[in-house]
């Protein structure tokens, strides 16, 4: 399911939303290597998340991962399937490449970077269908303070299932799971207005309920099965788990009563209106 647009007006302009989408298109477009037209450009990204990006590793021992001996070189050398030799090389490309990285900074610029077109177009879809309404419920700066601490929240149980990860997590989607937790205690009987890929593609109208009470249950199902094989399956599915039910709980104990429709939302046209032929 891919929703395209939700029912519920928005009060006033979405002036931190669009700030916020605005610096991760920059960020992806300008920090990123991303337009650069370099040798290796995979490397190139790769080295930049693991200058810039969250990695569990480093938080729990707090020591970049150049620097991180030989216990480090064997995690390396486990989550990426290589000999401790070569783990060994790329801790010295890594002292080389951002000899000072701040691990802690990283929590915060993690938030900002995403691994590909899709990745952050997904992301920014989701943030501007549900981001403006909650923005509405909480002010603009109470909204910024949510989002960021959403996605510290998002990344703190990714960390604590995966310690030891070697593997950078970097995006959006940890931080705009917590606004679409507010949004389904905000707005429960929202309708939104969904594509639907089942064999053929299908749109339709569903309440806020089914459609993100349907993306939550994924995600669960998706970080559950990884416990079984391998957390660090390259989606932080329990960043969104958590990120979610970070925003559930902090709509619940604090938002509940601020902002939610006391009718059902009105539906989506079926045909635009025309003037009556004769």
């Amino acid at each position: 399911m891919l929703p395209i647009r939700d029912s519920t007006r928005r009060q006033r302009i979405p002036l931190v939303t669009v700030a916020l989408i605005a610096a991760n298109v920059i960020a992806f477009l300008f920090w990123q290597p991303t337009l650069r037209h370099v040798k290796d450009a995979e490397l190139a990204q790769q080295t930049f998340f693991w200058c810039h990006g969250q990695i569990p590793y480093e938080l729990a021992h707090l020591v970049p991962l150049a620097r991180s001996g030989a216990n480090g070189r064997t995690e390396i050398a486990k989550d990426y399937d290589v000999t401790t030799a070569d783990a060994a090389q790329l801790q010295d490309y890594l002292g080389r490449a951002c000899p000072r990285k701040n691990i802690w900074l990283s929590i915060v610029t993690a938030m900002f970077l995403h691994a590909g077109w899709l990745h952050l177009g997904g992301n920014m879809l989701f943030l501007w269908i549900f981001g403006d309404n909650v923005e509405d419920a909480l002010g603009k700066l109470g909204y910024l303070a949510f989002y960021l601490v959403g996605g510290v929240a998002a990344g703190a149980l990714q960390f604590v299932l995966a310690p030891n990860s070697t593997i950078p997590n970097v995006g959006a989607s940890g931080a705009i799971a917590a606004v679409l937790g507010a949004y389904i205690v905000l707005y429960p009987r929202a309708r939104i207005l969904t594509a639907v890929f089942f064999f053929l593609i299908t749109v339709i109208e569903l309440p806020a309920t089914v459609v993100l009470g349907l993306w939550f249950v994924l995600q669960l199902f998706q970080g559950v099965s990884g416990l079984a094989a391998d957390v660090n399956s390259g989606v932080a599915y329990w960043a969104h788990v958590g990120g979610f039910g970070f925003g559930v709980v902090i709509a619940l104990l604090f938002l509940r009563g601020r902002r939610r429709p006391a009718a059902l939302p009105p539906s989506f046209p079926a045909y635009p209106e025309r003037p009556d032929l004769p």
